[in-house]
Formats: C-alpha cells, sequence, structure tokens
C-alpha cells in the first residue's frame, strides 16, 4: 500500500551577521547537517556581494537610498524564485537559506531612506522582516574572539573592529522584533559556534530540544519609555487563542502579530516529550484562515493579549510581555543555549523572582484565568 501524500514544508531562514562571524562557513556546516537528515537544501546568495563582484559595490554610489532599494529588489526577487521553484520538487522539507535577509539593508540606511524603500517596494518593516521563518545572526569576531578578527579572507571586508562591532549591534537592532531571532556568540571556539547554530536551526525545524533553554522571570511593570528608547527594542502587539487538540498533551495556539495595523498569523503546535524535552512547530496564516479557526477557539480559554517588547542585549534575546490585567508586574523569557547559562538582567528590569516552570505564569493558564 502507498503511503500517504504528505504536504510539503518550505521552510525560509536568514543567516546573517557582523563582519567576520563565520557566515560563510557556517552556509557549508548546514548544507551538510541537514542535507543528511533529508532535508533538501537551497541557498539564496549575497545579492549585494553579486552586485559588487559584477562591478557595482555599494562604494561607487552616489544614491544610497536608490542603491538599497534595488538591492533589496533584487534580494526579494531571488527568494521569490527559490520558493517559487522549490515548490516544484519532489522533496517534503525544504530548507531555504539566505545569506543575509532583506532587513540586513535597513543597518545601512538613515530613517528616510529606509521609507523611501519601504514606500517604493509598497510594503512594511514587518512584512520585510517576518517574512522569513526564522533568523539566526553570527556575532562577529571582533566582540569575544578579537584575536580571530581578520580582513584578509574576505576582499569587500574593510571594517576596523570599532566599526564591526557598530556594524553588528545595527544589524541586530534591524531584526529585534522577529518572532525567532536567535542570536550565536562567541562564547565557543568556532566549531563550538558553528554547532550551536546547528543546534538552533534543529530546534526549529521541530526537532526537540530540554525545556531548561527556556527560562521565565517575573519583573516589576518595566518603564516603557525606557524600553522603547533602546536602540534594540522592539514593540509588538500580540492577540492569541488556543485550540482544541485530539493529540495528547498537544497545544494549539493561534496568533496575530504585529504593529500599527499591519499583522501576520501563525498556528503553532506545542509537544512536551516523555524525557521532558519539548517540539515545537509553526506555519503561517493567512488573515482569513486566522478569523476562521478564531471562531474555533477552545471556549475553555479566553482570547489573550499583551504587548510584548523584544529586546536584544546581553548576547540574548529576551521576549518581556506586559498583560492588560497587571498594572504592576510582568513577565520576562530569554532562551539560553544550556541550562547552566547565567541571565544577566538587562538595564531598567528589576526582577521580583525566577517563575520558569510554574504553570500560574503560563500563557495557557493566563487565558484561562485572568484575560
Amino acid at each position: 500500500m502507498r503511503e500517504p501524500h504528505r504536504p510539503q514544508v518550505i521552510k525560509k531562514i536568514v543567516i546573517t551577521g557582523g563582519p567576520c562571524a563565520g557566515k560563510t562557513t557556517a552556509l557549508s556546516w548546514i548544507q551538510k547537517a541537514f542535507s543528511r537528515e533529508g532535508t533538501r537544501v537551497l541557498f539564496v546568495d549575497e545579492t549585494a556581494t553579486e552586485l559588487s563582484a559584477g562591478g557595482a559595490p555599494w562604494a561607487l554610489t552616489r544614491n544610497n537610498r536608490e542603491y538599497q532599494y534595488r538591492v533589496t529588489q533584487l534580494m526579494l526577487a531571488k527568494e521569490e524564485a527559490f520558493t517559487a521553484v522549490a515548490r516544484t520538487f519532489d522533496a517534503e522539507n525544504i530548507l531555504i537559506v539566505c545569506d543575509r535577509g532583506a532587513l540586513d539593508n535597513r543597518a545601512y540606511m538613515d530613517e528616510e531612506e529606509f521609507q523611501y524603500v519601504l514606500e517604493h517596494m509598497h510594503t512594511s518593516a514587518l512584512e520585510l522582516r517576518d517574512h522569513y521563518d526564522a533568523v539566526f545572526h553570527l556575532v562577529t569576531a571582533a566582540r569575544g574572539a578579537e584575536q580571530f578578527y581578520t580582513l584578509a579572507n574576505n576582499a569587500a571586508r574593510y571594517e576596523t573592529p570599532e566599526e564591526a562591532i557598530r556594524s553588528d549591534d545595527a544589524l541586530i537592532a534591524a531584526w529585534t522584533g522577529h518572532p525567532h531571532l536567535r542570536i550565536i556568540d562567541n562564547r565557543w571556539d568556532f566549531e563550538g559556534k558553528m554547532r550551536a547554530l546547528l543546534r538552533e536551526i534543529a530546534a526549529f525545524l521541530g526537532q526537540p530540544r530540554p525545556l531548561e533553554t527556556a527560562r521565565k522571570f517575573l519583573i516589576h511593570y518595566p518603564d516603557v519609555s525606557l524600553l522603547e528608547k533602546k536602540p534594540s527594542c522592539e514593540r509588538v502587539e500580540i492577540l492569541q487563542a488556543y485550540l482544541r487538540s485530539e493529540v495528547p498533551g498537544e497545544m494549539i495556539r493561534i496568533r496575530r502579530r504585529g504593529s500599527h495595523g499591519n499583522y501576520l498569523y501563525y498556528r503553532t503546535r506545542k509537544r512536551l516529550l516523555p524525557d521532558s524535552r519539548r517540539v515545537e512547530t509553526e506555519e503561517r496564516l493567512s488573515r482569513s484562515e486566522f478569523l476562521d479557526l478564531l471562531q474555533q477557539a477552545d471556549p475553555a480559554y479566553r482570547t489573550l493579549r499583551k504587548d510584548r517588547f523584544c529586546l536584544s542585549e546581553n548576547g540574548l534575546y529576551y521576549q518581556i510581555d506586559l498583560f492588560p490585567f497587571w498594572q504592576d508586574q510582568a513577565v520576562m523569557e530569554v532562551e539560553l543555549y544550556g541550562p547552566e547559562d547565567e541571565v544577566p538582567v538587562p538595564e531598567g528590569i528589576q526582577v521580583l523572582r525566577e517563575v520558569t516552570g510554574e504553570e500560574e505564569y503560563t500563557n495557557p493558564y493566563l487565558a484561562r484565568f485572568f484575560s
């Protein structure tokens, strides 16, 4: 008997990072690791490098906003072509790896230039950022591995270590707010850094990961104006509801995510395995699909609303959730690489206590009893 046809799953991720971060080597590691597991891996080359190699480098332009507009336009056209071709493949799992993504260009523009690009492409910062399924940022060697920072292995690299760190910060700030941003720093040797990247990608693709990598804290209600002034902090409006599941131990969540009237929609499935590891998979929904599913929400849970401040600081990605039913406290969550990792507290945040593993501070509990 033939096996039933399984739907094709195409995931598009960004590998980005500061100068001399290991991005080129990372692409090779990704190819070897995930091809062995039966995933078809496709690569979209870095667009700015292609233009430079073709005789049109950024250094020659007299109009940065037009140059960045064309880079972004070409980048998205390439991604669209790769995605369309991928749909013709007889492969169930396809991973499209983008060597930099559309929001990388924001790090090389001022706000007026960035708005020019958005207007001429008839899009928003949210659409450019979140049309990728995940973003993995490799931190420049100039931060934490200074002895390995070099200009010798890339003819297009010109930054001093200080400039490399500023570029690294600008890139992280550009992507802050993405629902699945992971920052891979230099706490390991280079091979360890590459293995950390592969673990993060594998977890994103649905492979189990230890529960202990997520830590949650109850904090004093933060100074919102202080958060909004931070360069690597982005406010996101979230509305979510829960669906019934016929799979034991599975929680299904639908979510609207965005700001200023621009939203994207997701369905997430979470399962806790007997060995205390978790599996999480996510898919994009259309607005109409989200609204249809919202009508089917489990009545045992109310619709949950919150403002989330995504903060990139201390080499980590913090998510600070402010709920309308709390005026004196909030919840901060951070993903770590291992249970032994310390959690530096961001400036301006006052921790009341750790609440990792406490049910009453989970979103399903809050949706059941508070919202």
